[in-house]
């Protein structure tokens, strides 16, 4: 299932030429032809989590999810900004006449144990109240100047975008199976992963001159690489996992980690909310999208346009193979 209803040529022009694809120009173009917007109340009743949704990205997918009518739990390392956060989406609601039903969660996805006491803990509460989880939208990340490492001692970005998401679901998976109809994940990657291959003998980035932005890159190769094998793991729970990227946004994150990029791009770069479309409708769409997808724009997209950069099924066991043992998860 896709968004679009025509032009798939002038679509793929526009992926293929970038600049145009992923600015805000791809979005009004592509904007014109889509189809099956999530239905106003679709999400009534059900439980979304989105990290990183004190700025940016993730806060306007919560504010998505919460206008849909989800209960949207805000999961961030400050409460402080959330609740910046929880008042701006509050007051854009209330002014449409819709109540929103938001709660903030305490957790650095970066460090395994937070990881762990959050998942838990949330996951006991839902069961107490025989509760369901909906929707997962992993958007937290992080982008440093300088190679640094998390509580556990892996680099940062990996940490953020790779071990802490996949420890995260696991643990969920509960809730997740509770949810009528089947529950979805969304990972929130970079179409800056083109640029990169799997790093399968250095996923740590121990090797060779650090860049933040390769760092970064590499470990949006990493989730998009697994979509596939967690989407197999996750089945039997009725857990459907997707991939997508939001294009060049406007975020709070792009000025702090890329200011250069920002200026040179800022006359096009997209709204937080035209970067959270695809978000929002991957959760929220019916019928669901098919699961084990890379999506940009409401559309399935190729994970690799250059041979140097596409993984082998040895590759992606490799990779897994460490995310599982670096997050202690069982082998199933």
């Amino acid at each position: 299932m896709t968004g679009k209803g025509s032009d798939t040529g002038l679509d793929r022009l526009l992926d293929r030429l970038v600049v145009p694809g992923y600015s805000a120009i791809g979005h009004r173009l592509r904007r014109r032809h889509w189809v099956g917007d999530p239905a106003p109340g679709s999400l009534a009743g059900k439980r979304a989590v989105v990290t990183g949704a004190g700025g940016g990205l993730g806060e306007a997918t919560a504010l998505d999810l919460a206008r849909l009518g989800a209960i949207v739990h805000l999961v961030v390392r400050s409460q402080g900004r959330a609740r910046e956060a929880v008042e701006r989406i509050t007051a854009t609601l209330r002014e449409e006449g819709i109540e929103a039903l938001l709660e903030v969660e305490e957790c650095d996805v970066s460090d395994l144990d937070s990881v762990r006491r959050f998942a838990v803990g949330f996951g006991e509460r839902l069961e107490r109240d025989g509760s369901a989880l909906d929707v997962v939208v992993h958007n937290a990340g992080v982008l440093p100047a300088e190679r640094t490492t998390s509580a556990q001692g892996h680099e940062l970005t990996v940490a953020t975008h790779v071990l802490g998401p996949v420890l995260m679901t696991d643990l969920l998976l509960p809730a997740l199976g509770r949810a009528a109809g089947g529950a979805r994940v969304v990972l929130v990657a970079s179409g800056g992963m083109y640029t990169q291959a799997l790093p399968v003998g250095d996923p740590d980035f121990t090797q060779g001159e650090y860049r933040g932005a390769v760092a970064y890159a590499r470990s949006k190769r990493m989730q998009v690489e697994l979509v596939p094998l967690l989407t197999e793991r996750w089945r039997a729970h009725g857990t459907a996992v997707h991939a997508m990227h939001p294009g060049w946004a406007d975020t709070p994150g792009v000025a702090s980690a890329l200011p250069a990029f920002r200026l040179v791009t800022r006359v096009v770069l997209r709204a937080p909310a035209a970067g959270a479309d695809t978000i929002t409708w991957l959760a929220a769409t019916e019928p669901a999208p098919t699961g084990g997808q890379f999506w940009h724009d409401r559309e399935v997209r190729p994970t690799s346009y250059r041979s140097a950069t596409v993984a082998t099924p040895a590759d992606v066991a490799t990779i897994w193979e460490w995310v599982r043992e670096a997050t202690a998860l069982d082998p199933r």
